[in-house]
């Protein structure tokens, strides 16, 4: 028999919805390599939790470990030990197919360089990244122009690296990035190459797309004045990862 609440009686609250999982968590990572007759900790006991809609600032010295960081978090290198996940997805699960699959699909890289192919409008270099996915046709192409307007250069989708200027190039970088509706984006020295106007601006970007895409992003810079527009900040020296924090208290 099923008994009904008395009348006046308030509704019996809905469970909650589980909470997506972090786009990047790396549990007591190692990352060794071979070094004369010992190994050098490229990685040591590494922790990290990057929740979607938020970005990160990763700082450092020169071979603190940043990049290999973020090689591990992209699936390119396995750890030695520890436990890497992307998006709810335990990485050391898969196989070589597997990891591919995921980072064709899962992580979004942003280069240093835009390494853009000369011969390619900017919207065809867009494309060409969901054709290595086996997906073509006008969807793909619809998609490229959305997203060359979300960073801004919805008028220049036509034009060739040569014709761009580096800012608008590394913005064709962070839209080809996204083709894949990515849930982690990582990103490397992206304003390395770029004056103060133009590094804020494509720093402004990448927090505008971490929001709207419900990314979790890494982004590796070298200069912190624009780290206060990011959530946290965590700090990198000989392999060894510091909690993040606010970027105030940079």
């Amino acid at each position: 028999m099923s008994h009904s609440a008395p009348a006046g009686a308030p509704a019996p609250a809905a469970p909650a919805a589980p909470a997506a999982p972090a786009a990047l968590e790396l549990q007591a990572v190692t990352l060794e390599y071979p070094d004369g007759g010992g190994t050098l900790k490229a990685l040591d006991n590494v922790d990290l939790r990057v929740p979607r809609g938020q970005i990160l600032s990763l700082v450092g010295p020169s071979g603190s470990g940043k990049s290999s960081l973020l090689a591990v978090a992209a699936t390119l290198i396995a750890p030695t030990s520890g436990t890497v996940t992307v998006a709810g997805t335990d990485v050391g699960d898969l196989n070589d197919a597997g990891r591919t699959a995921l980072r064709r699909s899962g992580v979004g890289i942003v280069f240093q360089q835009p390494n853009l192919l000369a011969s390619l409008t900017a919207a065809e270099q867009l494309v060409i990244t969901d054709r290595l996915r086996g997906k073509a046709g006008p969807a793909s192409e619809r998609r490229a122009l959305e997203l060359l307007e979300l960073v801004g250069l919805a008028h220049e989708a036509g034009k060739r690296p040569h014709q761009l200027s580096g800012g608008q190039r590394q913005r064709v970088n962070i839209a080809r990035a996204l083709m894949g509706s990515p849930s982690l984006l990582l990103v490397d020295e992206p304003t390395a190459a770029l004056d103060t106007q133009r590094s804020e601006s494509i720093v402004q970007l990448l927090v505008k797309v971490t929001r709207e895409f419900g990314l979790g992003t890494v982004m590796v810079t070298h200069d912190t004045g624009f780290v206060p527009l990011t959530d946290a900040v965590a700090g990198m020296v000989d392999g060894r990862l510091g909690a993040p924090a606010h970027p105030e208290s940079l």
